[in-house]
């Protein structure tokens, strides 16, 4: 029987979608549905989780940590050494992320720009946490965790980020706030076509992915002198036209199915 979305959750969604320029087009939800694409949905909706954790925490060692501390945070490493046979993480991976939140916890005292610093790290705790849930589901239904290179998305994106501060970090503030809103989009418009399990595994993200694009934007208009409008409307251009453009690679934020 397939999930049907309650009003509230509804309610929670209906904004976010709204910030995006376009809906996710029918032909990606049907591909995305198929049983034979369930594999690559979950392996790059694991890297996507990694993806965005690892923009939290680069954001928090180049702009919270003051020069001579970065090194309080590790690298984020722990995911690199998944079994790839298993699906799994080895002991050593879960203290590499036990390391990282320990540090995020604990830094409060010596950094700058603590208003994107406790927003990142709740985001960073949250995604490797979601990253972990993707691992188990994935395990528990026999797909192996393998390399699959990035699509198109982000970094098409990435290319319009300005070259000089604060404008560099407002651009990269604001992509993020599209790339959170189109995964919360895609889980809601997902759900009623996916099993029980993941349908509603997927709403249970939504609160977090729709928070997390709130902060996103949030924090950009923080950081700029003037409304951030133009930047909001230029990038919604380009992701509009990632998504309803034809694309030869299936990711979880990739365009019309070519």
């Amino acid at each position: 029987m397939a999930v049907v979305l309650s009003e509230e959750i509804a309610e929670l969604v209906a904004p976010v979608a709204g910030f995006l320029a376009c809906r996710t087009p029918q032909a990606w939800l049907t591909k995305a549905a198929e049983a034979q694409q369930l594999s690559a949905l979950l392996i790059d909706h694991a890297n996507c989780e990694v993806k965005a954790a690892m923009t939290a925490h680069s954001m928090i060692r180049r702009y919270c940590l003051p020069k001579g501390k970065k090194q309080l945070i590790p690298n984020l490493d722990f995911y690199q050494c998944i079994d790839v046979e298993e699906g799994g993480l080895h002991e050593q991976d879960f203290l590499e992320k036990r390391a990282l939140t320990a540090a995020l916890n604990s830094i409060s005292d010596i950094t700058h720009n603590d208003d994107i610093l406790a927003k990142m790290a709740r985001l960073a705790r949250e995604e490797i946490h979601h990253f972990e849930q993707v691992i188990e589901l994935m395990k528990n239904r026999g797909i192996p965790y393998m390399p699959m290179p990035a699509g198109r998305y982000a970094k098409a994106m990435l290319t319009h980020v300005r070259t000089y501060e604060p404008e560099a970090l407002i651009d990269k503030l604001i992509i993020g706030a599209f790339i959170e809103a189109r995964s919360c989009e895609r889980f809601a418009a997902l759900a009623p076509l996916l099993d029980d399990e993941l349908a509603k595994f997927y709403i249970s993200l939504l609160r977090s992915e729709a928070r997390h694009y709130s902060d996103y934007l949030e924090l950009a208009q923080s950081y700029s002198k003037k409304p951030i409008d133009e930047r909001i409307a230029f990038f919604a251009e380009i992701e509009r036209d990632l998504i309803l453009t034809p694309d030869t690679e299936f990711r979880f934020h990739s365009g019309v199915p070519a």
